[in-house]
């Protein structure tokens, strides 16, 4: 798959990680929300047609990628996410 545009937005208490999805009106997203010093990520979305392109998995490294840039855990929630880290050993050390 050829590298996606994401955008970061965080709010503070929640934010997310989205890039759009050609051929979709609807992007694709992992978001998450604050609880104390980590991030929890709470949803991951990818448009069915979509699916299976690496898209979703591309919005998770982009979340560990900020992590390591920035200083804080992650606390996986999303079962995609939960599978991501359970897969990725070398995450251990990000997660809350």
């Amino acid at each position: 798959m050829a590298d996606i545009e994401i955008t970061i937005t965080d709010d503070g208490d929640k934010g997310a990680y989205r890039t759009p999805v050609e051929g979709s009106e609807v992007g694709a997203e992992l978001t998450w929300h604050r609880r104390g010093d980590a991030r929890v990520a709470d949803h991951t979305f990818t448009p069915p047609a979509a699916r299976g392109k690496g898209i979703a998995f591309k919005l998770v490294q982009a979340m560990i990628d900020d992590a390591r840039a920035n200083g804080f855990k992650i606390k996986p929630l999303c079962p995609y996410v939960v599978a991501q880290f359970d897969k990725h050993p070398e995450w251990a050390d990000l997660r809350a």
